[in-house]
């Protein structure tokens, strides 16, 4: 099995598989921000990751959608970011799904895509702000060995990342910002 296939307690219903899920484009971007607004609400913008993003790009080329016909399913952020300097790293998120669609495996779909991107694209890390058991399966560990400071605050916990490359975690350090 590779790195991003499903295990196979962990398949997809055949119906989602069939779904178009592809990069990004601008078209999309208004039915996202209604996804955002439907999945996290109002008080979403004060996170400390949406900072990172602001004055950004508002996608990448890592950046994914799912949709079912014309029905926005699930969609995923990549930005790009560097940290104490150093390049060739990525933010994800926001992860939104549809709440129609949600518990469906269209995020892990979405996130395993992605990571597949960035992976084949050279980039060494992947960071986070989210929820560890459920990133854990993805390879996400919490960045205690690496030394990322966020624009604000955070619970450390929940920092977590994924090196995608056989760079050393203490290549990491310093304060994460947009790259864009």
């Amino acid at each position: 099995m590779s790195d991003f296939e499903l295990p196979a307690n962990r398949a997809m219903p055949i119906a989602a598989a069939a779904w178009v899920a592809r990069s990004v484009e601008a078209s999309d971007l208004p039915a996202i921000e209604a996804l955002h607004d439907l999945a996290f609400g109002p008080g979403a913008l004060t996170r400390a990751a949406y900072r990172v993003r602001e004055r950004q790009p508002r996608f990448s080329r890592f950046c994914r959608v799912l949709y079912d016909g014309d029905t926005l399913v699930a969609a995923i952020r990549f930005t790009s970011v560097t940290i104490g300097g150093q390049g060739n790293a990525l933010l994800l998120g926001p992860l939104a799904v549809a709440p129609d669609y949600a518990n469906q495996g269209h995020g892990r779909r979405l996130i395993g895509e992605g990571v597949a991107l960035a992976r084949s694209a050279g980039i060494a890390i992947i960071v986070l702000v989210g929820d560890p058991p459920y990133y854990a399966r993805f390879g996400f560990e919490p960045a205690s060995s690496d030394r990322i400071e966020m624009p604000g605050p955070i619970d450390p916990a929940r920092l977590l990342v994924l090196h995608t490359a056989q760079t050393p975690a203490a290549h990491f350090s310093g304060r994460l910002v947009g790259a864009g």
